[in-house]
């Protein structure tokens, strides 16, 4: 019998999808409280439009195109969840339901749909956004007002470690608070929706090349957009490598480029470019990285003999009793 192993999604049933899109929205409700309450209502509103519009604009295809309707997945409501969270609060609503409609049709339903999309749909959603609208989607607001902020973290490096790291500062409304996106991480990771491959590899070498450019590396990791890219977009099943070593060169490459464009571009934040370019290189790294044998030697990295014979001797022994 030969197995193909190929680019994912695999075959799942819709049970398995929905479980865990629920997993993910729990795993980003502590930034979305946090986000509402620092930044108020106005926070609440923008993340709830974008649901809707993405929902809507899911439904209205289906019921169109007279398809199956395919909403009751949550692939669209974490769609528009994850595209809430990257916008700033006070956006003009028109914008945040017109980045949701072009993230569900454009980069997720004319792709052919779920699993053939190749860019993360929420992802293509805000680069379209900052691309249209610069300055709406440049302008933040101060944690606690209505007043527009100065400047972000990344911009006015003025902010405190303690106000980055816990997230009273201004930015997205989910990207504040590493800590509450740390505590969604550790909540996917307990739950095996994702590995740490992606991640570790993000924020690690973002962190080494600001450390060689003179700058504090958990400065540059906490702020800005690093930790939510790297846990909730980066990791996307369907726009993501299959392979260890292939997740740990997609999340440098990330790191890479995020970090080239803050240093070296015009915009202060590179973190949803970095991602978009290295989904587009995924066919490539996967067709190209499993090859290499060391590719076939990361799972005994990640599982080394010692701890597959404790395993083993465990059940031994439990049987045996």
């Amino acid at each position: 019998m030969n197995l193909i192993r190929t680019s994912s999604p695999h075959l799942r049933g819709g049970d398995d999808t929905k479980n865990i899109m629920l997993d993910l929205i729990i795993a980003l409700c502590p930034a979305t409280v946090f986000g509402v309450a620092i930044f108020g209502f106005t926070a609440l509103l923008t993340i709830a439009v974008c649901v809707a519009a993405s929902v809507i604009s899911e439904a209205l295809y289906c019921y169109i195109l007279k398809k199956p309707l395919s909403t009751g997945d949550l692939t669209a409501v974490v769609t528009g969840l994850l595209l809430g969270l990257n916008l700033p609060a006070g956006v003009p609503l028109y914008i945040a339901a017109l980045g949701s409609v072009f993230a569900i049709l454009v980069a997720k339903l004319l792709f052919g749909g779920l699993g053939k999309n190749i860019a993360n749909p929420a992802i293509a959603g805000r680069v379209f956004l900052l691309a249209a609208f610069p300055t709406a989607m440049t302008t933040f607001l101060e944690p606690f007002s209505d007043l527009i902020a100065e400047a972000t973290p990344l911009s006015s490096g003025k902010h405190s470690f303690n106000e980055i790291f816990f997230g009273v500062c201004s930015g997205s409304i989910g990207e504040t608070s590493a800590v509450m996106l740390l505590l969604g991480g550790a909540y996917l990771v307990s739950r095996r929706v994702i590995t740490l491959h992606i991640p570790l590899s993000f924020i690690l070498s973002s962190g080494v090349i600001a450390l060689i450019f003179g700058q504090n590396p958990f400065t540059a990791v906490f702020s800005g957009g690093i930790m939510l890219g790297a846990i909730f977009m980066a990791t996307d099943y369907v726009t993501s490598p299959i392979s260890p070593l292939g997740k740990i060169v997609f999340g440098v490459g990330c790191g890479i480029i995020t970090m080239a464009i803050r240093l070296f571009g015009s915009l202060p934040e590179g973190v949803s470019y970095s991602i978009l370019t290295m989904n587009f290189l995924v066919p490539i790294i996967d067709k190209y990285i499993t090859t290499f044998p060391l590719c076939k030697e990361l799972p005994k990295i990640f599982k080394p003999d010692w701890l597959l014979n404790i395993t083993s001797r465990k059940k031994e022994e439990k049987h045996s009793v």
